[in-house]
């Protein structure tokens, strides 16, 4: 009988997490933020930028307790479980964060016509909305990907009410979401 590595791997692994600095394995590691330029090189939102040289960014990681030290990270030990609570939670207020920015935060920015106020972003700064839009959708994904973690392993999602009202307060200013509606 052939032997399934891919599973049998992810069944020894199971609850374990990797330090995102080094790599160490361990079953708790230190999940928090730190503002270190050098943590941008590895954490997991920082992925996807182009200048990490000097990134003064709040940075959420997982790491071990030695690199906990020298990337200044301010958390506390936790399993997986308590890992993905707590991306649960960042991902919930970066949601809440672009969905302020769609509604209101936009109109702030310098160069924004008073006479634009009363105007959507879309109508106004078409590309911004773009980008703005695709972020939100990201974390979305993300944010459901989440979910479904917690669901393939029977466990209580965090909050499970912020989702139905996060959907509302899209489908109000008159967008959609993919986390319902």
């Amino acid at each position: 009988m052939p032997v399934d590595w891919d599973k049998t791997i992810n069944e020894i692994l199971a609850g374990t997490l990797a330090c995102q600095a080094c790599d160490a394995i361990g079953d708790e590691m230190i999940v928090g933020h730190t503002r270190s330029p050098e943590a941008a090189e590895f954490a997991k939102r920082c992925e996807d930028c182009e200048d990490k040289s000097d990134c003064d960014a709040r940075k959420l990681v997982v790491v071990c307790e030695p690199c906990a030290g020298r990337y200044r990270v301010n958390g506390e030990p936790m399993t997986e479980a308590g890992w993905m609570g707590v991306q649960m939670d960042e991902c919930r207020r970066n949601l809440e964060e672009s969905l302020d920015y769609l509604a209101t935060y936009w109109k702030e920015e310098d160069g924004i016509e008073y006479a634009d106020m009363a105007r959507r972003l879309e109508e106004v700064d078409p590309e911004t909305f773009r980008e703005e839009d695709g972020w939100r959708v990201r974390l979305e994904e993300e944010y459901l990907a989440l979910h479904r973690w917690f669901r393939e392993r029977r466990l209580r999602v965090p909050d499970p009410g912020w989702r139905s009202q996060y959907a509302e307060d899209v489908v109000a200013l008159g967008y959609t979401s993919l986390l319902g509606d």
